[in-house]
């Protein structure tokens, strides 16, 4: 075949139909490469579907995750609620708000052999937020401590090693809430001596709210994950109740002047769970995120995420972070040196945050409510 020029073009029907051959030939993979990717979505606090945890699944698997985020179980709860089965694919809850996704019905049963137990830390094997009545619903990915946080130019180590610090004169006003009721009422129960802070009767309750109550006039403020952020960042509160490292670690890669410290009192233990939501079109897929954001390579970009860090209950995990980035590993206390994160469970100081026991989540709710308008 030539050109108006007379010039050979090099395409010949013999060409043509050996091309037409090979592309019936194409492997799947190839071809998969030019199809739309699956849209995947996820329920969870932000940060959790961003590149630097997602992509590299999105493109293994030639899916694209599209996030609703939220702040806090209640909203989370609320979120699910009003939304028709099969929306939301994956759902990722703190451990306390599992057995109400599960009572509720929200969230697929799990089969445990899918997951990579085995190179969990043995205190995360049996992860109590994650199984009922010998049945699996959700994964525990990662989890962290709350204590005190603070501005270290306005504060010592000494000073913040009890929650009485909150009361302190020099910083009346710049007190901050993290505004949930479940880490700021655990750490009041706490700095009144409760072993179990969760677990109290009425006459520990009434002495955690008149505790609480009389810390108001020190509060500036209450802040979501935005203004806890920000108003630590630019001194405005120069102490934060309810939060921790999530917090304050990404403040401190960023070089401000804060820190946070587990009191002599005790800490809290928030801990993050995936789950199926119930209804998905996409549930093998759905597994397949869990089993790799629980793998060793997943846990990393999880300990690590830029949103806000956390540590991980996978051991090997802990051994590839030591690896890659073992300035963030020594950070964060995810090393074999003595008193690291896992020493600190097993000595008792770090306690799980749960739903109140011996009265309703709706009570501990009412009573934050009537605090903050105080």
């Amino acid at each position: 075949m030539r050109t108006l020029q007379g010039r050979p073009t090099g395409i010949t029907r013999r060409s043509v139909l050996a091309a037409g051959g090979a592309a019936l030939a194409m492997p799947m993979l190839s071809r998969r490469a030019f199809a739309a990717p699956t849209e995947l979505t996820m329920l969870a606090w932000y940060g959790h579907a961003e590149p630097d945890v997602v992509s590299e699944f999105e493109a293994e698997n030639n899916v694209k995750f599209v996030p609703k985020y939220y702040s806090g179980g209640d909203n989370m709860m609320g979120l699910i609620s009003q939304s028709p089965p099969g929306t939301f694919d994956v759902i990722l809850s703190d451990a306390e708000y599992v057995q109400g996704l599960n009572d509720a019905g929200y969230v697929e049963e799990l089969d445990p052999k899918d997951y990579h137990f085995d190179d969990y830390f043995p205190e995360f094997q049996k992860f109590p937020g994650n199984w009922k009545d010998g049945k699996l619903f959700s994964v525990v990915t990662r989890f962290g401590f709350l204590g005190v946080s603070y501005n270290t130019d306005a504060l010592t180590e000494k000073e913040v090693d009890t929650y009485n610090v909150y009361w302190d004169e020099k910083i009346k006003g710049k007190v901050g809430h993290y505004d949930w009721h479940l880490p700021n009422l655990g750490q009041m129960s706490l700095l009144m001596g409760n072993a179990k802070p969760y677990d109290i009767d009425e006459a520990a309750w009434k002495a955690v709210q008149d505790k609480t109550m009389s810390l108001r006039p020190n509060v500036g403020g209450f802040f979501d994950y935005g203004g806890t952020f920000a108003s630590l960042k630019n001194g405005q509160m120069l102490a934060m109740a309810g939060i921790g490292d999530w917090i304050t670690g990404v403040l401190q890669k960023n070089g401000a002047k804060v820190a946070s410290h587990i009191p002599q009192e005790g800490g809290l233990q928030w801990s993050e769970c995936f789950c199926i939501g119930k209804g998905t079109q996409k549930a093998d897929l759905a597994k397949k995120w869990i089993q790799y954001i629980t793998s060793a390579k997943g846990q990393v970009k999880s300990a690590e995420m830029a949103a806000y860090p956390a540590l991980i209950p996978n051991q090997k995990g802990w051994d590839l972070l030591n690896q890659v980035d073992p300035a963030e590993a020594k950070r964060q206390g995810m090393t074999k040196d003595p008193g690291n994160a896992i020493d600190m469970i097993r000595s008792g100081r770090i306690k799980y945050r749960e739903w109140p026991v011996q009265q309703t989540l709706d009570v501990w709710n009412d009573f934050w409510s009537e605090y903050k308008g105080a």
